[in-house]
């Protein structure tokens, strides 16, 4: 009878933790339309590859484009294949990706510390759902962006590699009886398979961070031959199988290919700042505690078991010192490079979720005031978190201000309600408080995609303004007029043509979409026609006519 109700309380939170990655990563992904540059133009790109057939030039409105590889355009483009929602196929791969992820730092935490993976106190089980309810997990998964596929590639990449040194006895293996022989192979070649793939998603910059992690932990444990093992043929020539043959079909078709990516979308990338990415070196600390968030305060058992195993010299063959070298050299890399945005450390993210997972283990096994601090700072991060939603939310949607004012309150008070009861259960049961927040996120996220994120579209997409002038009597006279370039982009995709610029000269009627300092510039120029209907919701419609006689 104890048995059936052991097992039945594993099932139970086995398919609580589920439905929790699931409602994070996979919930209602077409909530809000897509967004900003990048979205539409790389939604653009994979659309037009699904239509035209060519699966090797990326081109946007029919001109090659070059700024990322291939990966995101081949896996958005047969959600468009299968005539999924735009968002969904723009979106999904995100989210598959996301999820490989939190498998990828599951399966290696069950590898290195423990089989069990029944409860809270089990990094094979805690690791992945950290991930998964972390602000970035939970941002990128619905990011119709080349990023996770990257961060997802790496995590495998590095999964495997962890797993060859294991065997190989240069880190301390997790369970006894782990031996050097047989499935070597089947390890290297997933290892230059996953790197290739990391290639395909995102570039060079896949080799240099991992081999960079790599570097780094054989620098700090000076086993330089157990590293030098991962370029094993196998590895090398897997690798070359994966990403090599896109490369060179695409050269060979477009002779400026490499000198466009390669040189100016990598290397000029990195070493100047003509992409106007500029940022100051410590720019990736903060954005790497606001993309942890709500785990972020378990940085700090992170650091104290790190402080103790750099005194006790005990560090030279601990797991932890690679996951770390992992997490770190991201990081690192990217501060020096002239251009910055912060899905650059998202890589980052996985393994400091898996140490993030260990030290909460670890400081739960210690108990004590300490702990229980710890913890009440996962409770107190919701109360900032709901303060930050409510200073938001009016800004993004400037006309509908009253109505944000009320659904940011709201917020807070949850968040206050929320971290109040994650601060008085960590101070009886962490392990409660951390099921408390994990399920709360993914409440949370379902709830948001619901009802906030709808209610943005307007101001944030251009799918609903699209949507509204699909059948307007005169389509060939719609404009853009002063725009973000993240509007115009968003209104070509969901008109499936480009949108021209208006321009004082054109004498003919015509609506203009525009901003409040459009409008007044047109108002200045007295070519208003008429009075405006529409309040401004992303974007204004402004009907135009002949200058006044």
């Amino acid at each position: 009878m104890n048995s059936f109700g052991t097992n039945e309380r594993k099932l139970i939170l086995w398919l609580a933790s589920a439905s929790s990655v699931v409602l994070c990563l996979f919930g209602n992904l077409g909530a809000i339309g897509l967004v900003g540059p990048d979205e539409p133009r790389y939604a653009w790109i994979a659309r037009a590859m699904a239509e035209t057939g060519d699966w090797v030039t990326p081109r946007l409105y029919g001109e090659p484009w070059f700024e990322k590889p291939i990966l995101y355009y081949w896996a958005a483009a047969v959600g468009f294949r299968f005539h999924l929602s735009a968002e969904w196929a723009a979106r999904l791969p995100s989210a598959v990706a996301a999820l490989a992820a939190a498998l990828a730092i599951g399966s290696l935490a069950w590898k290195c510390y423990a089989k069990d993976a029944s409860s809270f106190r089990s990094p094979a089980l805690l690791a992945p759902l950290l991930f998964a309810t972390s602000v970035a997990a939970v941002g990128f998964s619905r990011s119709a962006s080349p990023d996770m596929l990257f961060s997802a590639s790496m995590a495998l990449a590095m999964t495997s590699a962890a797993r060859l040194l294991a065997r190989a006895r240069a880190l301390r293996p997790g369970h006894a009886g782990e031996t050097t022989g047989g499935g070597d192979g089947r390890q290297l070649a997933l290892f230059g398979l996953f790197v290739g793939l990391g290639v395909l998603a995102k570039g060079p910059a896949a080799m240099a961070l991992a081999g960079g992690a790599i570097g780094l932990w054989a620098l700090l444990t000076h086993k330089w031959r157990a590293a030098f093992r991962l370029a094993h043929p196998i590895a090398l020539g897997a690798f070359c199988v994966v990403a090599l043959p896109w490369y060179v079909l695409c050269a060979k078709r477009n002779p400026d290919f490499l000198r466009v990516f390669v040189l100016q979308h990598n290397f000029e990338r990195y070493l100047t700042p003509m992409f106007q990415h500029g940022q100051p070196l410590w720019f990736f600390g903060p954005i790497v505690a606001l993309a942890l968030v709500p785990w972020t305060a378990l940085l700090w058992p992170v650091a104290q078991q790190a402080l103790r195993l750099w005194h006790e010299k005990s560090w030279n063959d601990s797991p932890g010192v690679f996951v770390s070298c992992w997490a770190a050299f991201p990081v690192v890399f990217f501060s020096f490079s002239q251009s910055k945005l912060p899905g650059y450390v998202l890589p980052s993210i996985p393994p400091l979720a898996l140490l993030c997972a260990i030290g909460a283990i670890r400081a739960m096994e210690k108990g004590g005031t300490e702990t229980r601090g710890v913890f009440g700072a996962v409770g107190i991060t919701w109360v900032l978190m709901g303060v930050a939603v409510w200073a938001a939310l009016p800004r993004l949607a400037r006309g509908g201000s009253e109505n944000m004012h009320r659904l940011g309150t709201s917020v807070v008070i949850i968040g206050l309600l929320i971290g109040l009861l994650i601060v008085l259960v960590s101070a009886w049961r962490p392990p409660l408080a951390i099921a408390a927040c994990v399920f709360t996120v993914a409440i949370a996220a379902e709830i948001v995609s619901l009802t906030v994120l709808p209610q943005l579209d307007p101001f944030l997409s251009a799918r609903t303004h699209a949507a509204f002038m699909r059948n307007d009597q005169h389509p060939d006279r719609i404009f853009t007029y002063r725009l973000r370039r993240g509007w115009n982009y968003g209104l070509a995709f969901y008109f499936h043509r480009e949108i021209p610029e208006w321009f004082p000269g054109d004498r003919e009627a015509a609506l203009v979409l525009t901003t409040p300092d459009g409008l007044a510039a047109i108002r200045k120029l007295g070519r208003l026609q008429g009075e405006l209907d529409e309040p401004y919701v992303g974007v204004l419609y402004v009907p135009v006519g002949r200058e006044p006689r």
